[in-house]
């Protein structure tokens, strides 16, 4: 499965904000954003011009990428079965993102940062409905629940997860039981309960070209 293996401190340097990728290194000193806050590279520094239209939309579409952990096909083809759907483009393609397994998994708090959520779904950790899945792009259907995996209830990882899980991951659709170490994905959330501060729009006329 083909993935993104670069310094991901670099994408929230170059989108200008705080991406969140690497869990709780980003709250605290070690944070490269907050050391060096300016884009990367040799003139990231004394970057200044004017962006274009086109400019601007790009790099939403790159920012709102780069948060979810996607490559471009994977994150094209997510915007085109969005914009079969019923309803607004941009908003529906944020849902089928949040209902992402990996992405609850994350959510959820079972794991520090989505790209550990990745690599633990990867290896078969978690089970949705009782049936173990090991596909990080497995998508949830309201009711469904994820449950950590019996011989994987003693992961350091995830229960150093779940102890940091902090308050403003929470999410008002999905549920967590931390005792019996399992989360529901309650119902498609709405756009204002989705926590990025994305511009889904731009990526929809960016994509529309």
């Amino acid at each position: 499965m083909a993935r993104d293996t670069g310094p991901v401190c670099r994408m929230c340097r170059r989108e200008g904000e705080k991406l969140f990728l690497k869990g709780e290194r980003c709250f605290g000193a070690k944070c490269a954003f907050d050391r060096r806050g300016y884009a990367p590279g040799q003139h990231g520094q004394n970057r200044r011009f004017k962006v274009s239209n086109y400019g601007i939309q790009l790099r939403e579409k790159q920012k709102i990428r780069r948060i979810y952990g996607l490559l471009e096909k994977q994150f094209r083809n997510n915007y085109e079965k969005a914009s079969r759907e019923r309803g607004v483009t941009g908003e529906n393609m944020l849902r089928r993102l949040e209902s992402r397994l990996d992405n609850t998994v994350y959510r959820l708090g079972l794991a520090p940062s989505l790209r550990a959520a990745r690599q633990l779904v990867n290896h078969g950790h978690f089970e949705v409905n009782s049936h173990a899945v090991n596909i990080p792009s497995y998508t949830l259907r309201p009711g469904d629940l994820v449950r950590v995996r019996e011989r994987s209830r003693k992961i350091e990882l995830i229960h150093a997860a779940m102890r940091h899980m902090r308050d403003g991951r929470s999410v008002p659709y999905l549920t967590l039981d931390k005792a019996r170490m399992e989360g529901t994905y309650v119902i498609a959330p709405k756009r204002e309960e989705i926590p990025i501060t994305g511009r889904e729009q731009l990526v929809v006329e960016l994509y529309s070209r």
